[in-house]
């Protein structure tokens, strides 16, 4: 079985996320998978890089699970991938680390798929996405598709419930 580490990112996951802390607790009662929240591991952004490094070479599966902000990512997100993603570690000579792991997004963005066309300007989901998609490319790992929630902050309980289901199944895909 695939082990699989999910690195929620979110603020306030216990708070104000209905989504995100759903999708985590889905893939929390599956077996071989390890649930992290960011932001309560490193309230302050300082990251311990070694236990990250260690956490990604344990497993095959690195899913990175947080909302859309402007469409990006929160802060913590950003300096775990300046600050993990080491050069010689993950990339450069010797950068091997995540050749062969597979990358997969998981995100809820307040928006439904209408707000990600490309008419008037607008960019669509796997633009937002690319820079995830690069990085795994420039690691060598390869990349999952992105499992994606459109309107989350609509969804009632019966839709939320189906989207975690969804999830679990994208997880042991």
């Amino acid at each position: 079985m695939t082990k699989t580490l999910v690195l929620v990112f979110h603020p306030d996951l216990n708070g104000q996320s209905r989504a995100n802390k759903a999708l985590a607790q889905a893939a929390a009662e599956l077996p071989d998978i390890t649930v992290r929240d960011e932001y309560a591991l490193y309230p302050d952004g300082v990251i311990d890089v070694a236990a990250e490094q260690q956490l990604v070479e344990e497993h095959d599966r690195i899913v990175l699970q947080f909302p859309l902000y402007w469409y990006s990512s929160p802060a913590l997100l950003k300096e775990w991938e300046d600050k993990v993603l080491a050069y010689g570690w993950a990339y450069g000579p010797d950068g091997e680390a995540l050749a062969g792991k597979e990358i997969m997004v998981a995100t809820t963005a307040g928006g439904d798929t209408g707000e990600y066309q490309t008419e008037n300007g607008g960019a669509t989901m796997d633009e937002v996405l690319s820079p995830y998609r690069m990085m795994a490319r420039y690691t060598h790992a390869i990349w999952r598709e992105p499992f994606v929630i459109f309107g989350a902050m609509e969804l009632d309980d019966n839709a939320l419930a189906a989207a975690a289901e969804r999830y679990r199944e994208a997880l042991l895909a």
